[in-house]
């Protein structure tokens, strides 16, 4: 998340035990996000594998764009989910490596 905000990117923590991450206000759910602030492009996703599902709805729910697993985080329910309401899906990749390489690109 550090490495997105340097680079520019607006990050809205979604961490029901915490208050704030990095000084940036977290939100319990990704609804309370979305109320809060306006619509979300990507939701990125650091959590086990097998906890991803209720973030997919989540993100169907609100509206966003992309479902984003961070690397090692693979879950096939919840892809299926985001995909099939239309949201791209990246599984088991890191946000931050993935923007330098693109960024980095001849």
């Amino acid at each position: 998340m550090r490495y997105l905000i340097h680079q520019g990117y607006e990050c809205l923590p979604i961490n029901p035990n915490a208050r704030d991450v990095l000084g940036i206000p977290a939100f319990r759910t990704i609804i309370e996000a979305v109320a809060a602030s306006g619509p979300i492009d990507i939701v990125d996703v650091f959590r086990r594998s097998e906890l991803c599902l209720p973030h997919a709805e989540e993100a169907v729910a609100v509206g966003a764009r992309c479902l984003w697993l961070q690397l090692g985080v693979v879950n096939w329910d919840a892809a299926r989910h985001a995909a099939g309401a239309g949201l791209s899906v990246v599984m088991d990749r890191c946000t931050a490596i993935e923007q330098r390489r693109i960024r980095d690109r001849p």
